[in-house]
């Protein structure tokens, strides 16, 4: 059996990812297709609209065959160390022989390319970013400057969307773990990645969290969206106390500890704790920290970060260990085949709590963090779900 593997968030699931599964599963040859899924908490640095196996029944609904989790730890980190960890499970899991991802252009050819490129930071890559960092931009725009004037072969369109930035960063995790994964790129159908205007039938996830907002006004338009068992469980929005839960722990965390979260540098942990001090709304203080050289997402993950207790030293101790497969749902035809091709993998595969004793230090230590996650959202939100072992669907 082989696996196309999706490295998503669905969150929500819309129609644009039904798309891109039945376009994977007439372009990849696989049997099935396996998503790697972030749990409760996302890469924006936000508490999802929905709990994790909601969202993991709707990709299987959707056309997904299997969906596991990507630890929090990873799941609330930048992007190389998102798409590295994301990577890093599936590389352990034998059966899966291509990664899948959406993007606005590009060829296989061209992300290796640039999955290539950002393998090899040498001392010209380091100058050139440090002279580009010198002019108060993003470490990203700096990084993405310095890529462009040393590698011309690179198409600067795989530098501008974040699509195609994280397929550059899919490509760069896939070369960096040696994995035999190839890559798939998938032209993105719809709203591209943060657009925020609804359209009729093909909007973005940041568009909907969005319409979710005033579910009454947008109902119609949500419901042609997305799949229908997905408007069964709308309106979805996540938890209204998260803000204030992030700002409390911030209130109580120091700023060597903030310091030690993966997106936190050049002293910004002091800034954070300074500010909050006189502004304890969430919203406010962003406005006052986001800058030209800090982005919004980069903040709000350091929040996140923060809030969870998620620290660079454990992602990258959790990078370096073999990890588990927490299969959060899976379709009921074939699973007892998919299981078995998990199974002939490297990692521990979790269906049950008892599952757990399997595990050695380090992976139970990244597990521990999933379950912390957990039991924070079901607090938010008033709701606990069915973490006791794997939906089949």
């Amino acid at each position: 059996m082989k696996f196309c593997a999706v490295i998503s968030e669905y969150n929500p699931f819309h129609n644009g990812h039904a798309y891109q599964l039945g376009r994977i599963r007439e372009a990849s040859g696989c049997d099935k297709i396996l998503c790697i899924m972030s749990g409760d908490f996302t890469q924006r640095g936000e508490a999802a609209v929905a709990g994790k196996y909601t969202r993991a029944r709707h990709a299987i609904l959707g056309g997904a065959d299997v969906v596991i989790e990507l630890p929090v730890s990873f799941a609330v980190s930048p992007a190389e160390l998102f798409a590295q960890g994301a990577v890093h499970i599936l590389s352990a899991i034998p059966a899966v022989s291509t990664l899948a991802f959406g993007c606005e252009s590009g060829t296989k050819e061209d992300f290796l390319a640039l999955g290539r490129a950002l393998a090899s930071e040498d001392k010209a890559f380091k100058a050139a970013l440090k002279e580009n960092m010198a002019d108060g931009g993003s470490y990203i725009r700096a990084r993405n400057a310095a890529l462009s004037a040393l590698h011309p072969e690179i198409d600067e369109a795989l530098l501008v969307s974040p699509n195609n930035i994280l397929g550059g960063e899919y490509c760069h995790a896939l070369l960096t773990e040696k994995s035999k994964m190839e890559p798939l790129p998938i032209p993105r159908m719809g709203g591209g990645y943060g657009e925020e205007i609804l359209r009729a039938d093909f909007s973005s996830a940041a568009s909907l969290r969005l319409a979710m907002g005033d579910f009454k006004k947008y109902r119609r338009l949500i419901r042609k969206n997305v799949p229908a068992p997905v408007f069964d469980d709308c309106p979805m929005r996540a938890p209204a106390g998260f803000k204030t839960a992030a700002m409390c722990a911030l209130a109580v965390t120091s700023a060597e500890q903030i310091s030690l979260s993966p997106d936190c540098a050049e002293g910004l942990e002091n800034r954070l704790k300074t500010l909050s001090q006189t502004t304890p709304d969430y919203d406010a203080l962003l406005e006052k920290v986001v800058s030209k050289r800090y982005t919004r997402a980069r903040i709000k993950r350091i929040l996140a970060q923060n809030f969870l207790g998620v620290t660079l030293k454990a992602v990258r101790d959790f990078l370096a260990s073999p990890l588990y497969c927490n299969v959060l749902a899976v379709k009921k035809e074939g699973a007892e085949e998919i299981f078995s091709a998990l199974a002939a993998g490297k990692l521990p595969v979790l269906v049950k709590k008892s599952d757990i004793a399997r595990l050695d230090k380090t992976a139970r230590a990244c597990l521990d963090t999933d379950l912390k996650a957990a039991r924070l959202y079901a607090a938010l939100t008033s709701r606990v779900e069915s973490d006791a072992a794997t939906l089949f669907v």
